[in-house]
């Protein structure tokens, strides 16, 4: 796989500090970016906390693939929906157990959105309401469901997508890394083609930044420039909170990726 990225982090225009916290690995083909929550201190330890450790597992993993695994889990060879998720579950317990033992960062937590590219495959898997997006051909889709209470108001056809971005309730998450010991993290599997990119960002992005002015912004600028200007248009509309986002963008495909060619258009569901 051949790979262009580029991504950033802003603190906007109200926030004191910044608890986003993001990560752009070229060499493993690992990207994320979470979302930090819970007190003075707690949300920037939680995102970064979740950054870390989820790179650290997933690497720990396919370095040694043999690893001795706590007696509960057990990882078939090449499963690696099951890495990812297994390396968000270790993060949500150390961010978890940290709180535990420090005032200062009791109900910290994190919401995550990871991608990997392996083995002509992308995985995207998240928690919270930290989005990814695939734009292919012009057009733009979300790819992960936000763990929100106004996003479930949604899906149930309660709540209108207009309404939901001025709804009082709209930074309610459902589900986050580490605010509980366990959390059970969505993995969506998809088969990149050459000229797809993909979006990771938080909802200092989504909440002031409609989906297709995503799109027309991505679809007209470089990668370093479609990120700053993301970031600049979520800053001009107010900056209410912190703005992160990575773009990732497949320039080529090698010979051990076009295995996966004749399920081009499909979208593996997990």
């Amino acid at each position: 796989m051949q790979i262009k990225s580029f991504g950033k982090s802003d603190v906007g225009r109200k926030r004191e500090k910044n608890e986003d916290s993001f990560s752009v690995n070229d060499e493993n083909f690992i990207y994320i970016v979470t979302d930090g929550m819970g007190g003075h201190l707690g949300g920037e330890y939680a995102s970064k906390l979740a950054v870390t450790t989820i790179e650290e597992v997933i690497r720990s993993l396919e370095d040694d693939p043999e690893a001795t695994m706590p007696g509960d889990i057990s990882l078939k060879p090449g499963d690696i929906s099951g890495e990812i998720r297994f390396a968000i579950s270790v993060a949500s317990r150390r961010i978890y157990e940290k709180a535990n033992v420090e005032k200062t960062l009791h109900g910290m937590g994190t919401t995550a959105v990871v991608l990997m590219f392996r083995e002509g495959k992308v995985y995207i898997a998240n928690v919270g309401d930290s989005r990814g997006y695939q734009v292919r051909s012009n057009n733009i889709s979300q790819i992960t469901k936000d763990h929100s209470l106004v996003s479930e108001q949604i899906r149930a056809g309660i709540l209108s997508e207009e309404d939901s971005r001025v709804h009082r309730f709209k930074n309610i998450i459902t589900r986050s890394v580490g605010y509980q010991e366990q959390v059970e993290s969505d993995v969506d599997i998809r088969i990149p083609r050459v000229g797809d990119q993909f979006l990771l960002c938080s909802d200092g992005l989504t909440n002031l930044v409609k989906d297709e002015e995503i799109r027309d912004i991505i679809v007209n600028n470089e990668i370093e420039l479609a990120v700053q200007r993301l970031i600049d248009v979520a800053n001009e509309r107010g900056g209410d909170d912190n703005i992160t986002a990575i773009l990732v963008e497949v320039v080529g495909l090698d010979d051990s990726d076009l295995s996966c060619k004749e399920h081009d258009d499909s979208t593996i569901e997990m």
